[in-house]
């Protein structure tokens, strides 16, 4: 098919969105491991969950093998203010490279929220409403997360409040005032707040915070308060279902028109985008069906796949959450306060670690300069500012495409674009004035957080 006839922006018509998500884990040879009680070290049941999370999201937490999970239609209804999200080719790109791949990327920043985010949020909200909750409580990076939970929370009436690291709290105010106007409660973690806050403050004075220390701070006022749970942004499994509805969407424009893509990047902080993109092309490759070249893409600060190890551990620096087979660098492990606050947590989702294990992912870690410095390239070029996070991938995009340059070979390139950078422009203050460093921790910086692995389990 000729390329003119692929316009520059592809929309599924609304009967073309997908009506089911698709769960990875149905395909998967090896599952991923089952989430431990770090008492027992004994698998986690749905009664031992109950405390945390709603029951609905428990039962789609421990699902390993239903493949296509039907999209309540008052979440579908939902997803249709703002989905389907446009497939983009980019052109402009391509031109500017002078290269002979074929660039595509799936824009999920065409909301308030300004990320795939809204993705979860708004079926977390709807179980928890369903339930009969009161409210619920989460941890935020970047304040993506945190800024579509308040928006799906205000739509059902629910109570909502957002422990932000506290890094992000202060470097994004306007995505933090964002979140209030959907009557969110912002708190910058660690907080005096929480009994496991002050114990990380005491032990951290002066910490700059984590996803892990937010994660510990909202569980925690979730299991002390009647008719709340909490609810994740990233990570679990449930998440990973959620967002199958990017990949579905972006397999279905890419059908329609003949492509076939050859590289798929993604953004890998907790998985939420990465799996999201990915899943139903893993699925064919998953099945045999067919081969894909897959790339997760990971700061040099926080590099979990590149320089994690692959074992069971905590989900947040407080050690109350129960324990998750993940490629991790220790709960202990924060990183430096750099600007892509939605990938600085130490562990990776089990459902993609095991993927990454058993090779069917790759993976590479990039540094902050280069990061920000593919985003300027890719703004002024394709008109969007991206976020810092979805900017990684950029950079590794365009790293293939220059490669594709080199040896003439013209392959499809598609990568996620998460969302928006407006909210994110103290960062590109400090790029564009020079003033911004990249931090890489030494071995003996990973060595310390991964000593303190908690005790494996016989499973």
């Amino acid at each position: 098919m000729s390329e003119q006839k692929i316009p520059y922006k592809i929309y599924l018509a609304e009967d073309e969105m997908p009506k089911t998500w698709y769960n990875v884990r149905a395909d998967m040879k090896v599952k991923p491991a089952p989430l431990v009680n770090p008492g027992t070290l004994q698998p986690m049941t749905a009664a031992d969950l109950s405390a945390v999370f709603c029951d609905e999201l428990i039962a789609q937490e421990l699902d390993n093998d239903t493949r296509e999970v039907p999209i309540p239609d008052e979440i579908l209804g939902f997803y249709k203010m703002y989905r389907p999200s446009p497939l983009v080719r980019a052109y402009c790109l391509e031109e500017k490279l002078q290269t002979p791949a074929h660039i595509y990327y799936k824009f999920e920043g065409n909301n308030t929220s300004g990320s795939h985010k809204l993705n979860s949020a708004i079926a977390q909200a709807y179980y928890a409403k369903k339930q009969g909750l009161k409210g619920v409580t989460t941890e935020t990076g970047a304040g993506q997360w945190g800024t579509a939970l308040s928006m799906a929370c205000a739509y059902l009436g629910l109570d909502c409040k957002v422990y932000m690291v506290k890094v992000s709290y202060e470097q994004k105010p306007f995505r933090r005032e964002v979140m209030r106007t959907y009557g969110a409660s912002v708190t910058p973690s660690p907080s005096m707040e929480t009994a496991v806050g002050r114990k990380i403050l005491a032990e951290h004075p002066g910490t700059t915070g984590s996803l892990g220390c937010a994660i510990s701070e909202a569980v925690e006022v979730a299991t002390s308060n009647p008719g709340y749970r909490y609810v994740l942004g990233s990570v679990l499994n449930q998440v990973l279902l959620h967002q199958s509805v990017i990949g579905l969407e972006t397999k279905t424009a890419l059908d329609k028109y003949g492509v076939v893509p050859d590289i798929i990047i993604g953004c890998a902080g907790g998985g939420s985008n990465l799996g999201g993109l990915i899943s139903p092309f893993m699925g064919e490759k998953l099945r045999g069906e067919r081969d894909y070249r897959i790339i997760a893409v990971e700061p040099a600060s926080c590099p979990s796949f590149t320089r994690g190890k692959f074992a069971y551990d905590f989900c947040d620096t407080g050690m109350i959450c129960p324990l998750a087979k993940m490629y991790t660098l220790g709960a202990g492990f924060i990183p430096s306060p750099n600007h892509a606050g939605g990938l600085r947590f130490h562990g990776m989702s089990p459902v993609l670690s095991q993927l990454y294990h058993d090779g069917y992912i790759e993976a590479t870690s990039v540094e902050q300069t280069a990061v920000f410095e593919a985003a300027e390239f890719f703004a002024r070029t394709e008109g969007i500012l991206p976020a810092p996070e979805s900017s990684h991938a950029i950079k590794v995009a365009i790293d293939e495409a220059k490669k594709c340059k080199e040896t003439g070979e013209a392959k499809n390139i598609v990568f996620g674009l998460t969302g928006t950078g407006y909210f994110d422009l103290v960062a590109y203050e400090q790029f564009n004035n020079g003033t911004m460093t990249d931090h890489i921790p030494t071995d003996e910086e990973l060595a310390a957080g991964l000593a303190a692995l908690p005790p494996q389990p016989a499973l």
